[in-house]
Order: structure tokens, then C-alpha cells, then sequence
């Protein structure tokens, strides 16, 4: 049986007999007994504990597409698993069985760190995904987990809010292969109101991870009608990428539906996605996805040099593949920037759950 009261790091005493959390900006301050607005880190005996170590809301095996992530090892496929709960508290949450859960009878896989790489290993994974809810707050076993893949050459993907203090973001990063960083919209008004939370730190975690790491990461916006959507917020936010990230940082542009606080707003439209994605490319970006949705056009990877289709998806199937190994365009050698490797088959749209036990 593994703890459930693991020792958390990132935290400090105070004064007053409690203790304060100093994973992400929330900065919880807890007295003995209480949990942070992520349910699964609690002061215990003056401690702070991880409740949710070495337990899991289920694992699966997935395209690495699914995360999303473009230009990760395309066709590949990604052990992925998640716990319970989350720091932000959107209303909007697509996994919110899971990220808001505070039933602890949903975690009924139960998991080492070694045996997640082994099954991963056994399964002819190429990744092992942090995901499903936001792997920031099970840090420790998300860590743990990171190092006994990487000993075995299993890569590690961060699927995150980027919600996470400095110091707790380096020791996290410096372990991951891969991220897609959920930048929910471009305005402090969102995020307070439909979040919980503030942008400045999620957009620090962007500039980290471009100019301080070796990361790979991505961006995923879902886009919700009449609250991130319009023109002026979508184009100062490419702007914004364009400018502190480079035009290289693949965006995707995904559908809402209803759900979770939110079930009175639409399905997006498949407009407003080809709209997102118009002006992404206006701004300079050369690679703009949309998804949630079946658009062939709006998951191709295109050449910036010549034009040409380099990866041509159809869902999560890729169906025409014209990057090297060593990630360049095999029609006139611009290079693409991601991780690559030979091409040999597409995992394809396949999502394989599985049962994990630990020795």
C-alpha cells in the first residue's frame, strides 16, 4: 500500500501555528487539519502532506496528438494519468469529474513511480503524460514518476495551467520533456472571474519555458463564445506570443462545450475557430492548430519555407508524414522545430485504458 500522506514540499511555517503552501500563487495558508483549494495537499501535525501520492483517477494509453501536442514525436503513443483536484477553478473545466473531485474513492488505481515506467516501457510508450488534472499539484509524485521514466529513455509530458510558483517550477520543468501549457485567455478579467487565479503568473511560466529551458511546449486556448473570442483579445494574444515567445511555439485553438458552471453557452462554433486560426497566422505564428473538432485543414503542419503539407492529420491519424528524423522539411529543408524521430507507423485514434499494480 502506498502513503497517502506523503511529504509535500514547497511550504513554510508561520507565526501563528500554521503552515503556509508555496507550490503556486495561491499561497494557502493552513491550519492542522486543512487542505489547499486543491484539495490534495493538507497541513498535518504541522506538515505539509500530498494525499493523492502513488494514487491515480485511471490510466490510459493515447496519441500523443490527444495532449495536444504537434510536434512532439508525431504518431506516438502517451501513457497518461492524472489524480484529483486542482489550483485553478475554472467553470468552464472539461475534466471536472476529475480536477474538481473531492470523493477520494475516484483514485482507485494505485501506482508506484517504478511501475508506471515499467508499464509504460512494457507498452512501447515513447512519453508518460502528467494530465487530466493539473500535475503541478501532485509535484512529488509527478517528479518521482518523471525520473523513473527517464532512466529507462521514456520521455515526460506536463499537460498544465503553468500555475506555479518560481522555485517549485524549476524543480517540476527540469524533469519534463514536453509541455502543453493551458493559457485559458488573455485578460485578468478571465481569469479572476471564470479561474480563480491571474494570468501574469501563467504568462511567466510561458517566458520560463522559452527562454530558461529546454522544454518543449506548446499552447492550447479553448475558445469560449462571448468570453475569450473576440478579435482584439485573440490578436493581442498572438501578438503577445509572437513578440515573447517567437513564431515558432505551436497554438492550438480547441472547441468548448458545455460544461461543469458553464452549461448555458454553446458549443464553439467551427468559425470562430478558422477565425482564431486566420489570425494567428496574420500575427506571424507559423503554427496554428484548431481542435476538439474534425478540421483537416486546421490540423496540417505546413512548411513556412515552401508551403508544402508536412504532417497532414485527420483527427488523431496522421495520414500524410514529410519531416526527417532530424526534424527538417524533406521538400526544401526548413527545418521544424519539435522533437522527431523515424517514422515508421501512427498510433491513430486508439485509447487503450489500462490497470496499473505495483510490485
Amino acid at each position: 500500500m502506498i502513503s497517502s500522506h506523503f511529504p509535500g514540499r514547497y511550504w513554510h511555517s508561520l507565526a501563528d501555528g500554521r503552515i503556509q503552501c508555496d507550490l503556486c500563487p495561491r499561497d494557502c495558508k493552513l491550519h492542522d487539519g486543512q487542505r489547499g483549494l486543491c484539495f490534495v495537499r493538507k497541513c498535518e501535525e504541522g506538515r505539509m502532506v500530498l494525499t493523492t501520492y502513488g494514487r491515480s483517477s485511471g490510466f490510459c494509453i493515447d496519441p500523443i496528438e490527444k495532449k495536444p501536442l504537434n510536434h512532439f514525436y508525431p504518431g506516438s503513443s502517451v501513457l497518461s494519468f492524472g489524480t484529483a483536484g486542482c489550483n485553478l477553478a475554472c467553470k468552464f473545466c472539461q475534466n471536472w469529474d476529475i480536477s474538481k473531485s473531492r470523493e477520494f474513492d475516484r483514485l482507485c488505481d494505485e501506482a508506484s513511480p517504478e511501475a508506471i515506467a515499467k508499464t509504460a516501457e512494457h507498452w512501447d510508450c515513447k512519453s508518460v503524460a502528467y494530465t487530466y488534472n493539473d500535475p503541478v499539484i501532485f509535484l512529488e509524485y509527478a517528479v518521482d514518476t518523471a525520473k523513473e521514466c527517464s532512466a529507462r529513455d521514456i520521455k515526460n509530458v506536463a499537460v498544465t495551467a503553468g500555475y506555479i510558483h518560481p522555485e517549485a517550477r524549476k524543480e517540476f520543468f527540469d524533469h519534463m520533456d514536453a509541455a502543453n501549457v493551458d493559457l485559458k485567455a488573455f485578460t485578468e478579467d478571465f481569469y479572476h472571474k471564470l479561474c480563480v487565479g491571474h494570468l501574469d503568473p501563467v504568462l511567466d511560466t510561458l517566458r520560463y519555458l522559452k527562454h530558461e529551458t529546454d522544454v518543449w511546449f506548446e499552447i492550447t486556448t479553448l475558445l469560449i463564445t462571448g468570453h475569450n473570442d473576440s478579435d482584439e483579445e485573440l490578436k493581442a494574444m498572438c501578438d503577445w506570443i509572437a513578440e515573447n515567445l517567437g513564431p515558432d511555439v505551436p497554438l492550438h485553438f480547441t472547441a468548448f462545450f458545455p460544461s461543469w458552471k458553464m452549461l448555458d453557452v454553446p458549443d464553439t462554433p467551427q468559425s470562430t475557430l478558422t477565425r482564431a486560426r486566420r489570425i494567428g497566422m496574420d500575427a506571424g505564428l507559423n503554427y496554428v492548430y484548431t481542435g476538439n473538432t474534425h478540421d483537416k485543414r486546421g490540423g496540417t503542419t505546413i512548411c513556412p519555407g515552401c508551403g508544402s503539407r508536412m504532417i497532414v492529420r485527420d483527427w488523431y491519424e496522421i495520414v500524410e508524414h514529410r519531416i526527417s528524423p532530424e526534424g527538417h522539411c524533406i521538400m526544401c529543408d526548413t527545418p521544424i522545430p519539435g522533437r522527431y524521430e523515424e517514422f515508421e507507423d501512427c498510433f491513430g485514434a486508439r485509447r487503450i485504458p489500462i490497470q496499473i499494480h505495483s510490485d
